[in-house]
């Protein structure tokens, strides 16, 4: 297989062609924040925390560095102005959905003491899921299943196991291990263990 270097924080880098900017970034140990990207799942660009400056000749632009591939000469900066007020906005909007765990993290990473989001609609206790969708596409990759799925839209969009699929998912239970938020832990609570 062919490989491209490329330059990230000014350090140079030789990947195989094909490889995200992600993967390159972090041969080289600098890390970027993401809550969506799994090694064993296809990359889906869902959070968009991963993004970066690239630059190509004279232009620059911002891209999701999970589905973004290396390129010879690309330039890739990780924490830029703009691209560090972008994942501060990015935060603050995940913020009233879910208030805790690896979201309070990067909240305090960089520097965000409140959300300027209120929600709007049902007043449900928030369920400090990040809508990452892991379990989602873990659920459909690499089981074959779809016993987990989304449902509603913008702030009432949740995960909910499917009517049809839901014994299935609770005795399963592969995907609780990637739920960054708890969301599953809860779920547990409900369909606990049979005998």
């Amino acid at each position: 297989m062919n490989t491209v270097t490329l330059k990230i924080n000014g350090r140079e880098v030789t990947a195989k062609e094909g490889t995200s900017v992600l993967e390159a970034a972090r041969s080289l140990g600098i890390d970027i924040p993401t809550l969506c990207a799994y090694e064993e799942l296809e990359s889906a660009g869902v959070c968009r925390l991963c993004m970066v400056e690239i630059t190509r000749g004279k232009k620059t632009r911002l891209v999701t560095s999970c589905v973004y591939p290396v390129e010879n000469g690309l330039e890739v900066q990780t924490e830029t102005d703009r691209v560090n007020n972008i994942r501060r906005m990015l935060i603050e909007l995940l913020l009233p959905v879910a208030p805790s765990g690896p979201i309070n993290a990067l909240a305090k990473r960089f520097g965000v003491e409140k959300s300027r989001f209120k929600l709007e609609g049902p007043k449900e206790a928030p369920t400090n899921c990040s809508l990452c969708g892991l379990c989602v596409r873990y659920c459909e990759q690499v089981k074959g299943e779809h016993a987990v799925g989304f449902l509603g839209r913008g702030v009432n969009r949740k995960v909910a196991l499917m009517a049809d699929k839901g014994d299935e998912c609770a005795f399963c239970r592969q995907c609780y291990s990637l739920c960054n938020s708890g969301r599953f832990v809860e779920m547990a609570e409900v369909f606990p263990d049979q005998p």
